[in-house]
């Protein structure tokens, strides 16, 4: 759908008059490796990419947001003053959580009238939700704050929303590689600093596929915040041997300390974090030394680990992966994001893509009975203003 056709429902479903129209997007995301450990102080090595969330937007005056999407049927109005979150409002509770935070924290917001039309495959795993909070973040900045909100704000917005709003207790990354991403460069965030740095996304003669189960999961209703919390009782039994703030701060010379968690699912879980943080800067170097393999196994140590030890992937992935990772001209296939069904990621040789696709699809719908997905993106830029 192009732009001049959005402005066009826009104003079918809003109306004319004299205040200004802005068109914004806010990417969608992969996260190359590092799965599971933004909640858990480690680095992740996240890359925005060109499919993702539009928004077309200008002021009202009514204090109110009015708001209609093209993927979903829920469209209507909800009040700036209280801002509430009322079950009924489904996907629009996350602009108001916006909303709430952006204020919360001394700036400016006010009524609004939104278009939203997003070409993310919904429940896949690519961050619809955070791309949303982070594509409002930025409509409340540009149209009542004059770009005052940094982006690292906007991500620490989009985060707050997620966590005590829509009560999902996830990690910053997915808001924070939407607000910061820049085109052919993935990011190597320190999820604990905040500290990041952009590395060139060079594959040579390979392409990223993301593989889409078509498998829908709902982080509200999956064992996200179960895995959570298991973490949160692995640090604290293990800050009584080590002199710890995260997870992460543990290397492989100190998995012995994890004898000392009585219950198997949670040393598992403590497990996959350490050594899941050591594969990223693993992964880094590997990348920027043009060592696509190395890249490749790395992925695949990651899938097994979060497949054994955190135990987030489920029947959907581990077909898709597995097939993934069986054919030849796959260097190398993992789930990517909260896992329980969405998505996985494959590095597969550009040369080779059709015949992969040729021999993934028919495989994982034997196993599951499902379509299989494959999108190819290029890697994008941050929220921005089109």
């Amino acid at each position: 759908m192009d732009l001049q056709e959005l402005k066009s429902k826009f104003i079918k479903a809003f109306g004319e008059n004299d205040n200004e129209i802005k068109t914004f997007f806010s990417p969608s995301r992969i996260n190359i490796i590092g799965e599971h450990i933004d909640y858990n102080g480690g680095q992740v090595f996240p890359c925005a990419i060109e499919i993702g969330t539009y928004g077309i937007a200008r002021k009202n005056s009514d204090n109110i947001l009015r708001l209609k999407s093209l993927n979903l049927s829920k469209e209507g109005h909800v009040s700036l003053s209280p801002i509430e979150n009322k079950e009924e409002n489904e996907w629009m509770n996350f602009p108001l959580g916006v909303a709430k935070f952006i204020k919360e924290r001394g700036f400016d917001i006010g009524g609004l009238d939104v278009l939203v039309y997003g070409n993310i495959p919904n429940g896949s795993g690519l961050s619809s939700s955070a791309s949303l909070e982070v594509l409002f973040g930025e409509i409340f900045n540009t149209f009542y704050n004059k770009g005052k909100i940094s982006n690292v704000e906007l991500a620490l917005i989009g985060q707050e929303t997620e966590n005590k709003f829509i009560g999902v207790n996830s990690g910053i990354m997915d808001q924070f590689i939407i607000a910061n991403g820049k085109k052919d460069n993935a990011v190597l965030l320190d999820t604990e600093t905040l500290d990041f740095e952009y590395i060139p996304f060079k594959l040579k003669d390979n392409k990223i596929v993301i593989l889409n189960t078509n498998k829908r999961r709902e982080l509200k209703d999956s064992k996200y915040n179960e895995r959570r919390a298991e973490c949160e009782e692995a640090l604290e039994i293990l800050q009584d041997y080590a002199e710890i703030d995260n997870l992460c701060q543990l290397t492989e010379e100190n998995l012995e300390l994890l004898e000392n968690i009585e219950n198997e699912d949670v040393r598992k879980r403590a497990e996959h974090v350490i050594m899941e943080n050591l594969r990223v800067a693993e992964a880094v170097q590997a990348l920027q030394n043009g060592d696509i393999e190395t890249l490749g196994e790395l992925l695949v140590a990651s899938n097994d680990s979060l497949r054994e030890l955190y135990e987030v992937t489920g029947p959907h992935l581990d077909s898709i992966t597995k097939h993934s990772n069986d054919f030849d001209g796959c260097l190398g296939a993992r789930m990517t994001g909260a896992g329980f069904g969405g998505c996985g990621i494959a590095i597969v040789k550009s040369d080779k893509i059709e015949e992969f696709k040729a021999y993934v699809a028919p495989r994982y719908k034997e196993d599951t009975g499902l379509e299989a997905e494959f999108i190819i993106s290029n890697v994008g830029d941050k929220v921005h203003e089109i």
